[in-house]
């Protein structure tokens, strides 16, 4: 039963090129934005898309894999946990941030990063 306690499986588009990040540590780190869509019909029977959007943080070798096969536009499957992390603004504020910390990166679509063949 543990492993489904704070476990996120997610499929979508990257929206922006990652971010990647070399620590002082030697770590890496790669960050991006991950849309998501759920499609439903209204009232009217019209077919409507409902987008979210999720920040994925990658570490290791998971950031090496999407350092070197995402980027934007790139339809992949993420799998990790909600990690919810606060900071202070500069101007005194403090802020709550929650991410996806991503265990596993699936690279999905065309390999050329289209998802459509006549692309």
């Amino acid at each position: 039963m543990s492993t489904i306690r704070n476990h996120v499986q997610l499929i979508g588009n990257i929206g922006q090129d990652p971010t990647i990040t070399n620590l002082d540590s030697g770590k890496k780190v790669a960050r991006f934005s991950m849309a998501t869509n759920e499609y439903y019909k209204d009232a009217k029977g019209e077919k409507q898309t409902d987008t979210n959007w999720h920040t994925v943080v990658a570490w290791g070798k998971t950031a090496e894999i999407v350092e070197n096969y995402c980027h934007k536009g790139k339809e992949v499957g993420v799998t990790g946990k909600l990690k919810t992390r606060s900071y202070t603004t500069d101007d005194g504020n403090q802020r709550y941030v929650t991410e996806v910390e991503a265990n596993e990166i699936l690279l999905l679509g065309a390999k050329n990063g289209n998802t459509s063949e006549g692309k």
